[in-house]
């Protein structure tokens, strides 16, 4: 016959299980400070493929991180639809390839979208949809902001999911600042 005895220390298996939970907490404390402090601005939006498609779900998110981080997207080319848009002080070369971004319930909506430059721009004219590739560069329009340089554009059909939502980290609509 075999006896075993065996006495436990509760007070001490205590302190190591105290310890054990105190170093897993610390660790998902310090991991939590880590991707808040190291956050990637660009994880909605387009990344390095050598020509990035832009969608009607991520056309905002873009939008915003490429004026958001200019410096990080210069160079990069991209891919989207949109419609031709002018303003008044526009040169013969430049115009805004456009959506409408919903803004409210009750279908209010706001025209946004990248400056674009193509030499042969006054071919198309306003609210026509067009489709094309280019590369962002920074220009200067009322200050520092992203200009596609278009390399292909060509002529298309109005798109089904015409409208883009909101960007996605808290968006104010600037009516509800006014």
């Amino acid at each position: 016959m075999f006896i075993c005895n065996v006495k436990f220390d509760h007070k001490f298996i205590f302190k190591i299980v105290f310890v054990i939970l105190f170093l897993i907490v610390l660790a998902l404390a310090g991991f939590s400070i880590y991707k808040i402090f190291h956050k990637n601005y660009n994880d909605n939006c387009i990344s390095a493929p050598d020509v990035a498609n832009i969608t009607s779900d991520n056309y905002t998110n873009v939008l915003k991180s490429v004026h958001d981080h200019l410096d990080e997207h210069i160079g990069q080319k991209i891919h989207f639809t949109g419609y031709v848009y002018r303003v008044y002080d526009f040169s013969q070369t430049q115009f805004v390839l456009a959506r409408n971004m919903k803004v409210s319930s009750d279908n209010q909506t706001l025209v946004v979208g990248f400056l674009c430059n193509y030499k042969d721009a006054s071919k198309f004219s306003d609210n026509t949809w067009v489709e094309i590739t280019g590369k962002i560069t920074k220009g200067d329009y009322h200050g520092d902001i992203p200009v596609i340089e278009i390399q292909e554009i060509k002529s298309c059909n109005k798109p089904q999911d015409d409208l883009v939502n909101p960007p996605d980290d808290m968006y104010i609509p600037t009516s509800v600042l006014f």
